[in-house]
């Protein structure tokens, strides 16, 4: 299991104090790195960093404030001593017909979903640079591959997060850094019960059309993070890999 431990590794996770963003940091934590707990509510931060153990601080950022961003990148260096793991994992999602969208809600779900994910990473590359590589983990969607009645906003953004993602890592693949994509399917967060309360009958929806036959759990996606964060992922960058029990592959 050596080519997975991140011991020595510091590693960042937007929105990680709940939800996917928290699986995917406890993750990075059982694998060994000292991980940097970035929202915007400090309670919840303290109880991400208390749920963590071990070498775990909260970051008080807001991802679409610029000089949040690099602030938020700063604290981490300054606490741990480096930055070796970005994943960017904040982001919102307004859900009504594309026709009822307001100019400001489109904009939110962008800056929130697309530009503070360029923001973060544009601010992580000289820290990993200096490191010598790195690894960076943005969080799209299966609505990465298929659109979204009522979430056009936000599919709009998690297919920019992909092209993104790979322009990145055609950008700094000589600078040892690896950038690649998690696409999440129906995971049980505070997010998609919401979506449950909104729209009769989803539930049943997606149960039918997941082949695994359930809802997945943050935890589902740490085992694919640690891989992207590690060096057993050296040769891989550039990718977007579903995690979503088999949703996007299905016809129902």
């Amino acid at each position: 299991m050596e080519p997975f431990d991140l011991k020595g590794k510091v590693a960042l996770v937007t929105g990680g104090n709940g939800g996917i963003g928290l699986g995917i940091a406890k993750g990075l934590a059982r694998a060994g790195a000292d991980v940097a707990i970035a929202g915007r509510n400090a309670d919840k931060n303290a109880a991400a960093v208390k749920a963590l153990g071990g070498r775990s601080i909260g970051v008080a950022a807001d991802v679409n404030d610029a000089a949040a961003v690099k602030r938020m990148v700063a604290d981490t260096v300054k606490a741990f001593g480096g930055l070796d793991i970005l994943v960017a994992n904040a982001g919102i999602n307004i859900r009504k017909p594309p026709q009822d969208y307001s100019a400001e809600e489109w904009r939110q779900v962008v800056d929130t979903n697309l530009n503070s994910v360029f923001a973060c990473c544009q601010a992580a590359y000289p820290e990993m640079k200096r490191r010598g590589g790195g690894k960076i983990v943005t969080i799209g969607s299966m609505t990465s591959i298929f659109g979204l009645a009522l979430g056009s906003a936000y599919a709009s953004t998690k297919g920019a997060v992909v092209q993104l993602s790979k322009s990145l890592a055609i950008a700094w693949a000589k600078d040892n850094i690896q950038v690649n994509s998690i696409l999440p399917g129906w995971i049980d967060t505070d997010l998609t019960r919401g979506a449950r309360q909104q729209i009769p009958g989803l539930n049943e929806r997606i149960l039918q059309g997941t082949p695994a036959g359930r809802w997945g759990e943050p935890a589902d996606l740490a085992g694919t993070a640690v891989f992207f964060c590690s060096r057993a992922s050296d040769f891989v960058t550039g990718t977007a890999l579903p995690v979503d029990g088999g949703y996007s592959s299905s016809i129902f």
